[in-house]
């Protein structure tokens, strides 16, 4: 092959490499750039959740936060959520009342306790501003222990409210494994350490252990009560038995102030009819993580206690 030949097929070779490279180039810059604008549409769609609202407006509004489901550590319910949802609505300088929307049987005393506590804490920070709680279909347990906290407190008449009272769940398989010759087999250091084991017969002590935990933590959820409804409530003696109850039987009884929804609290009683909501709303990657926390937390202690 001669040399100019060869020189022809280098010089070739040369421009094919040179071109693709700026084709790369440009598709480089293309989706950088498509990459950027996707920014800068996401800032515009999402500045106004961020920034202070008084950049945009000096209107007041009704801040929202919304309690839904079970209230536990792994939930959209968590005190986490909550609290951060309360702490931005209560800082906003537009806010003229905040509203908890409450839509939940219960779950964790914790959790509960964590978001009654903030509630108050918010409340002497923030003197001006009411806190209302509103009551969809159920605000009952540890729903109502965190309602008990607000200002006052609105249902609607086919509400369910109340149920003062904890449990604790648990199962006995002890005859079954008899009939089908299962031996149980477990190791433990400390006396009681296996107690309440659905695999090994009841213990009486236990039993006691245990109503006496759940008496404690009930008589917390009692005072948490008259603390927050003072002289409103009822004296009916199946008050704090754990029964429910519609809301207006819960108007008759004291464990409600008035019947209303959130946009009838709004407009009438914080006079703000634009609500705005301050809940956080969760990723799919945060609730994925959250829910391999709790199944491993499951596996080590399976009778949680519940408000429900």
């Amino acid at each position: 092959m001669s040399d100019d030949s060869e020189n022809s097929i280098a010089s070739a070779f040369a421009r094919e490499a040179l071109r693709e490279q700026r084709a790369s180039r440009r598709w480089n810059n293309f989706f950088k750039g498509l990459f950027f604008l996707y920014l800068i549409v996401l800032l515009v769609v999402s500045w106004p959740n961020f920034a202070p609202r008084g950049l945009f407006s000096d209107d007041k509004i009704t801040a929202l936060v919304d309690l839904q489901g079970v209230i536990a550590s792994d939930s959209q319910a968590s005190a986490d959520v909550i609290v951060t949802g309360l702490r931005a609505a209560f800082e906003d300088p537009n806010t003229a009342g905040v509203i908890l929307r409450i839509n939940s049987p219960g779950g964790s005393p914790v959790q509960s306790g964590y978001i009654n506590d903030e509630i108050h804490r918010l409340k002497a920070e923030h003197e001006g501003i009411p806190m209302i709680a509103v009551i969809q279909d159920i605000g009952a347990s540890g729903g109502y222990y965190v309602a008990v906290a607000a200002d006052e407190i609105y249902a609607d008449k086919s509400s369910i409210v109340g149920s003062i009272g904890v449990r604790m769940d648990g199962f006995g398989f002890v005859e079954s494994m008899q009939k089908l010759g299962i031996e149980r087999r477990l190791l433990t250091a400390g006396e009681n350490k296996g107690f309440l084991d659905p695999f090994a017969p009841l213990k009486q002590d236990d039993v006691l252990h245990v109503n006496s935990l759940l008496g404690e933590i009930h008589q917390q959820f009692i005072d948490t009560v008259r603390k927050g409804r003072g002289d409103r409530l009822g004296d009916s003696p199946e008050l704090f038995s754990g029964y429910v109850w519609s809301g207006a039987k819960g108007l008759e009884l004291g464990l409600i102030d008035a019947l209303g929804s959130a946009g009838y609290v709004a407009r009438e009683i914080i006079g703000a009819e634009d609500i705005v909501d301050f809940t956080p709303r969760r990723t799919v990657l945060d609730q994925f993580a959250r829910k391999v926390g709790a199944s491993f937390s499951d596996k080590i202690f399976s009778n949680p206690m519940k408000l429900f």
